[in-house]
């Protein structure tokens, strides 16, 4: 069912931009339509068919189609929301008949201007990002400890070994104590990963690295991922909790976003944060749900990413009916939530105000 929403939603999106597009005077004069339906058809191909190519090892076709698959998943949100944004004023063409055409042409002007500048963004290297938080239960000796979490790394065929590098230094350079992955490092194929475990294993902090699954891991096989974690070195954290230090829990899921998906209704957060010893807790959750549970149950922090803060803008006020806790800060009970846009990038490397981010936060004692 999810699969015939998203490509019921994939094709409608290309069914409208090519109809509007056709009522441009521009294109219906020097674009024939056989051209315009076949670049159409070409398109909505592009991506799904690299998927389906790279997991078959049909590599050297599967790449490029891949990159210019998924830039075309923003640039058609984009022409979307610009065609959109012109139907609305005119009421579809009913108000300002003689202009209505030419607008949605530049609409599809607007749409490729913006495209342009969120490709640029998204080829950034990720941005800093500083928080403190006064985390309950935090023994005084333990005041000023540095937790580093990332997010949505999503390595494949798209983000690999040079930028996984310079993450890696921009991570050290945070001198963190403790270093968080929040799910979704893998994008789709554990295989394309696996040439980046020397890089990966140069992800240390002294009190170690501990990780969650994201969505992306269980379509990509929840074992092998997990088992590609551990090879690198990290706690992976499946509906279970950890002891770091005496007076801080790490507690953990696997993704609730797959959990639904799957309709496995087994209670996690209960799971993962029963029987926990005294002291702090810092709840690990790709999703950022059930963070009301979380907060009920004694957690401090909890820490989640999955939502790019909505990658593209304006796509982020869809995400937000689902996922409430977007990005950013946020307090839910005595609890404080942060919420990761995303350290890489899922689909096309673009970013419209959106940037992606590498999350530093101070741990406070409230008795210091």
């Amino acid at each position: 069912m999810f699969l015939l929403v998203v490509l019921g939603t994939w094709t409608l999106m290309h069914v409208y931009v090519v109809w509007r597009a056709w009522s441009v005077p521009a294109f219906s004069a020097h674009v024939p339509r056989w051209a315009l339906v076949a670049a159409a058809v070409f398109l909505w191909l592009a991506y799904p068919l690299s998927r389906i190519l790279d997991r078959n090892g049909f590599d050297a076709v599967a790449r490029p189609l891949e990159f210019v698959g998924a830039a075309w998943l923003g640039v058609l949100f984009l022409a979307c929301v610009g065609v959109f944004a012109v139907d609305v004023v005119t009421l579809g063409g009913m108000g300002l008949r003689s202009l209505a055409p030419s607008l949605r042409g530049w609409g599809l002007v607007a749409a490729a201007g913006l495209s342009v500048v969120a490709l640029l963004q998204g080829l950034r290297p990720p941005v800093v990002v500083n928080y403190e938080v006064a985390l309950p239960g935090l023994p005084p000796e333990r005041d000023g400890l540095v937790l580093v979490e990332i997010s949505d790394l999503h390595l494949g065929t798209l983000i690999g070994g040079s930028w996984t590098e310079r993450l890696v230094e921009r991570v050290e350079a945070r001198k963190p104590d403790l270093l968080v992955v929040d799910g979704d490092l893998i994008d789709g194929n554990v295989a394309r990963v696996q040439p980046l475990l020397p890089t990966l294993k140069r992800l240390r902090a002294p009190l170690g690295v501990f990780a969650v699954t994201g969505n992306h891991e269980v379509y990509a096989g929840i074992e092998r991922s997990v088992r590609l974690f551990e090879e690198a070195g990290y706690t992976v954290l499946r509906d279970r909790w950890a002891e770091v230090v005496p007076g801080l829990v790490l507690a953990g899921v696997d993704d609730l976003t797959a959990r639904r998906q799957f309709a496995e209704a087994d209670h996690p957060v209960e799971k993962a944060l029963a029987g926990r010893p005294a002291g702090a807790t810092v709840f690990l959750s790709h999703t950022p749900w059930q963070a009301a549970k979380a907060a009920e149950l004694g957690a401090g922090l909890m820490l989640s990413g999955h939502t790019h803060d909505g990658q593209i803008w304006p796509f982020g006020y869809l995400v937000q009916f689902t996922y409430p806790l977007m990005g950013g800060r946020y307090t839910v009970g005595s609890m404080t939530a942060i919420v990761c846009r995303g350290t890489g990038t899922w689909g096309p490397r673009m970013r419209l105000w959106r940037p992606s981010e590498i999350v530093r936060i101070t741990l406070r004692s409230p008795k210091s």
